[in-house]
């Protein structure tokens, strides 16, 4: 094996790669660590080569094989790190912070590498707004006591939806940064008919999705989906106990969910029928 594994971890460069400097190779080995669980370690059966492997509890698969200078390049620019007995090379802060840049357009890289995008749907066209600044997305990524999210899947997208068509329906002032916003207006639809029945059309699934979960928890929904208030802030408001609004909010996202046929779980026969075509 080559010796510059023999003390586990390369020594890294005085001087980082520029961004414009990495190597073709070293960027696929980045997105390669990007993904979840990913990891590199040097290669028991290849000299001076890495091999990645990805995935989690307990099971890991390998993903590919690249040179060993490639993850020292990245180790160099501080676009990945070594684990302290220099066996496993992990995606660092800048790194993932390098390919939200690279995932934007241009226009759009910048705010990427510093705030979480998310797309939003609607209106005249899809638009980035940041996904920190929305309690679903913490509420989905949070964990309990028992490493399950406060919210299920069904839930976060039964919510995303209905402020979608709050959003398309107008019913909702700016919230936050709208990074993709053009600096002109040419786009959307040019006749005023299409546009009121577009935003008609959304304010009748608001009302109905309303409707249907109750009075007693519709207003909730407003300012958790729609002006996308923190839990803490809603408890405050209306005086509830600390903590309360967790479980109020997870009951209405429930029948959110329920009303636009969204399951936490996929249904379905376990088999399906084999068909055979004869021509």
């Amino acid at each position: 094996m080559n010796k510059s594994f023999g003390s586990g971890r390369p020594a890294p460069s005085r001087r980082g790669a520029a961004p414009g400097d990495l190597p073709a190779e070293a960027s696929r080995l980045l997105v390669r660590l990007g993904e979840p669980g990913a990891y590199a370690r040097p290669d028991p059966l290849v000299e001076d080569a890495l091999v990645t492997r990805r995935g989690g509890d307990g099971i890991s698969v390998g993903s590919g094989r690249f040179a060993a200078a490639s993850g020292r390049a990245l180790a160099a620019a501080d676009l990945a790190t070594w684990n302290e007995t220099g066996t496993r090379l992990t995606i660092s802060e800048a790194g993932r912070a390098r390919l939200r840049r690279q995932a934007m357009p241009g226009d759009l890289a910048f705010a990427a590498q510093h705030h979480d995008l998310a797309v939003v749907e609607g209106g005249a066209g899809p638009t980035f707004r940041n996904a920190a600044e929305n309690p679903l997305a913490w509420m989905v990524r949070r964990r309990d006591r028992h490493g399950a999210p406060l919210i299920d899947a069904a839930s976060f997208e039964a919510g995303e939806r209905l402020r979608r068509d709050m959003t398309t329906a107008a019913l909702l002032p700016r919230m936050g940064s709208d990074f993709g916003a053009p600096r002109v207006d040419g786009g959307g639809p040019r006749d005023p008919a299409c546009a009121a029945d577009h935003v008609i059309a959304a304010r009748q699934r608001v009302r109905g999705a309303l409707e249907a979960v109750g009075s007693d928890l519709s207003g909730l929904l407003i300012d958790l989906c729609g002006f996308l208030k923190g839990l803490e802030r809603i408890e405050a408001e209306r005086r509830w106990p600390a903590r309360s609004a967790k479980v109020v909010a997870r009951i209405a996202l429930g029948r959110l969910a329920e009303h636009y046929g969204l399951e936490r779980e996929a249904t379905g026969p376990d088999r399906a029928r084999l068909r055979l075509w004869r021509g």
